[in-house]
């Protein structure tokens, strides 16, 4: 009887051991196809373990081509200049990179003036592939930089969701129309009785997922325990960047223990800078005034996703509002903020998500140019004081909408096992 059992167990072990084999071969070969020579030359390591860079190539050939080199450059994780800087990062950046490359441009000027660049590991996540904006991020070499691409881009599904499905209901076809017509998510309008614009929702998936991504699956950085600091390509930091940065990780040691986040920018340019630059203040987190250079510690990280589920389903497109949303309501205690006065991250979009016309990014240029020689006696302040203490409380306000296809809030709470 006993060797019965033993023979039945060693049987199932076998066949348990043959599917997971299967599986993993299976997902090798869609990793790296047989007819695929790049496997042995894409991940070519250098005799300290680093992935050769310069071989880990993008295929723009076709969509399937494009797909497979999204999948294996977030596999491998190539980790640029890697040995010409080795050491543990001091400051983490993450940008999230569309399709503005002169933005971009901009903001990587800035990163190559900032004081202590050496230190920085710089991540881009991209959710539009060219190879111009390739060759712009693989083009530095003054600190660390790690690309990752957000894998389901609408780029990589122009004709079936999370793209704009033909057979989707129009934005503004009234309900019981769109039921009539039996478009795909009829049952599925949001709070202003508008049908979702697959663009429109992009940038919320987009940043929900890099959030996961950053602090779960980048290797480089699995043994951080700073701040991550979020900018958008379209950002501009000032010289000082990382010297304020470093006064502001002292001051909430010191003076602001219970600061959930920092706020190393503003909408207010350089305004009154001198007399602000070494100002700060805290106070309840919101979207238009804390959403740019703004710091996430993995500590907060984890709060965010213990509201997932919230996050996801909030019926906001906006990342920022939805934050705003969970602040005193999932996360019952309202994140609070310590923030710049004078701000340390500029603007310099003319353009965006709901404007694409008359962009002028040389006038951008000049106006930082301009607005930096006026601010340059303020940079590199000894010392901060807290200007004002302002009330942490949660903020209401009307929701945005276009977040309330269900099949938008699926995706959004599965990229963290879909990563």
């Amino acid at each position: 009887m006993k060797f019965r059992l033993l023979k039945k167990n060693l049987l199932a072990l076998l066949v348990v051991t043959f599917i997971v084999v299967t599986l993993l071969f299976s997902t090798r070969l869609l990793i790296f196809p047989e007819n695929d020579t790049r496997r042995s030359s894409n991940f070519v390591r250098s005799n300290q373990g680093i992935p050769n860079c310069d071989l880990l190539k993008f295929n723009f050939g076709s969509l399937s081509e494009l797909t497979q080199s999204v999948y294996n450059a977030n596999y491998k994780q190539c980790v640029k200049n890697a040995e010409k800087f080795p050491g543990e990062p001091q400051l983490v950046l993450v940008g999230q990179v569309h399709n503005r490359p002169e933005y971009l441009r901009l903001l990587i000027r800035s990163l190559e003036r900032a004081a202590e660049v050496h230190s920085f590991l710089l991540i881009f996540s991209h959710d539009y592939f060219s190879e111009e904006i390739n060759a712009i991020v693989q083009g530095i070499t003054f600190c660390k930089v790690l690309q990752i691409y957000f894998p389901f881009s609408t780029q990589l599904y122009p004709h079936v969701f999370p793209g704009q499905d033909p057979q989707d209901c129009p934005r503004d076809i009234a309900k019981d129309n769109a039921v009539k017509t039996g478009c795909l998510n009829a049952l599925y309008p949001d709070s202003h009785g508008h049908y979702r614009e697959a663009f429109i929702t992009q940038t919320k998936h987009h940043w929900w997922w890099k959030l996961h991504f950053v602090w779960e699956r980048v290797q480089v950085i699995q043994g951080y325990s700073g701040f991550a600091v979020f900018l958008e390509e379209d950002n501009y930091i000032l010289p000082d960047f990382f010297h304020f940065y470093k006064s502001m990780i002292e001051f909430r040691k010191k003076s602001c223990p219970d600061c959930d986040m920092l706020a190393l920018g503003n909408h207010k340019g350089l305004t009154d800078f001198t007399s602000m630059s070494n100002k700060v203040l805290t106070t309840g987190w919101m979207s238009t005034k804390h959403n740019m250079g703004m710091a996430i510690s993995r500590e907060v990280y984890y709060k965010l996703m213990g509201c997932s589920n919230e996050f996801c389903t909030y019926d906001d497109y906006n990342w920022d509002w939805t934050l705003q949303y969970l602040s005193g309501t999932c996360i019952s205690k309202p994140l609070k903020v310590l923030a710049a006065l004078g701000s340390r991250v500029l603007h310099t979009g003319d353009c965006g998500l709901h404007q694409k016309d008359n962009c002028r990014p040389e006038w951008a240029s000049q106006r930082v140019e301009e607005s930096l020689q006026m601010a340059k006696e303020g940079l590199f302040p000894q010392s901060l004081v807290l200007n004002s203490a302002g009330a942490v409380e949660h903020k209401a306000h009307m929701k945005n909408g276009g977040w309330g296809d269900v099949r938008d809030h699926i995706l959004c709470n599965n990229y963290a096992k879909r990563l």
